[in-house]
């Protein structure tokens, strides 16, 4: 049988896609495989992420057997695997990208959370439903909606178990973009390959300067900026897209990742 996420290559782009039919639904087996996947972008000359999946349905979320079989006296490792492959991802030092399309519930939702930007489709909708069967989010849900929405909302997200359309959760600034329904894939991939053809070391320096915010706000930023920006001045990216400016004017650089 084959893995319920797996890692495709497009160019510069590593795509990790969903797929275990009709509803993509999380066993252990997808747990271990978004595992195995992260894996294989940490080890890889990926130059940005993509997180989508196949079918009408992007997840229905955790199957609930999970819990069902999970030991109480062990049920904090399961989510402890979660947060840690979701900690993983938000540290890759690459641009990644979720595409949200369908119904998107619990621990995909998390995962998507988990990437540094969020394009939907106009008719997606989203959901942190663990409410439903007594539990809260263990993916880190909660808290990376409060990080994007601020806690009231995150409270309102979780609490009520509803589903939030698209064009709610780009007011509240969870998700970056909305697009035509039939639109996302061919957009959001056309997106993904102007990051990845990007200035990678500065993206990366882009995403350490925003964790060191919200982690300890503007001081703590301002102290990260300047090793940051100024580890850039020895990666080959800067000096020859420097070179072009001043050559060429402004625009014209490519860049390597290097």
């Amino acid at each position: 049988m084959a893995d319920p996420i797996r890692i495709e290559r497009d160019g510069p782009v590593a795509v990790m896609i969903l797929e275990s039919p009709p509803l993509n639904l999380f066993g252990r087996d997808a747990f271990e495989s978004l595992t195995a996947c992260i894996t294989d972008v940490e080890l890889s000359d990926a130059r940005a992420l993509v997180w989508r999946a196949e079918g009408e349905i992007f997840s229905g979320g955790v199957d609930v057997q999970v819990f069902k079989d999970t030991d109480p006296k062990h049920s904090d490792q399961l989510f402890g695997a979660l947060v840690t492959a979701v900690r993983r991802l938000e540290a890759l030092p690459i641009p990644t990208l979720a595409l949200i399309d369908g119904l998107c519930l619990t621990a995909a939702w998390e995962i998507a959370l988990g990437c540094d930007l969020m394009w939907a489709s106009d008719s997606a909708r989203a959901g942190l439903v663990e409410a439903v069967v007594g539990l809260t989010p263990g993916a880190g849900g909660t808290q990376r909606m409060a990080e994007r929405a601020g806690p009231a909302r995150a409270r309102e997200f979780v609490m009520t178990g509803g589903l939030y359309d698209a064009a709610t959760l780009e007011r509240w600034n969870v998700i970056n973009r909305v697009v035509a329904d039939g639109e996302l894939l061919e957009k959001g991939m056309k997106f993904a390959h102007r990051l990845g053809a990007g200035p990678t070391k500065a993206h990366a320096a882009t995403k350490r300067i925003v964790r060191a915010y919200l982690e300890g706000g503007i001081d703590k930023a301002d102290r990260e900026t300047p090793r940051a920006s100024g580890g850039l001045f020895a990666t080959e990216d800067l000096q020859n897209a420097v070179e072009s400016f001043l050559r060429d004017g402004p625009g014209k650089a490519t860049f390597e990742g290097r």
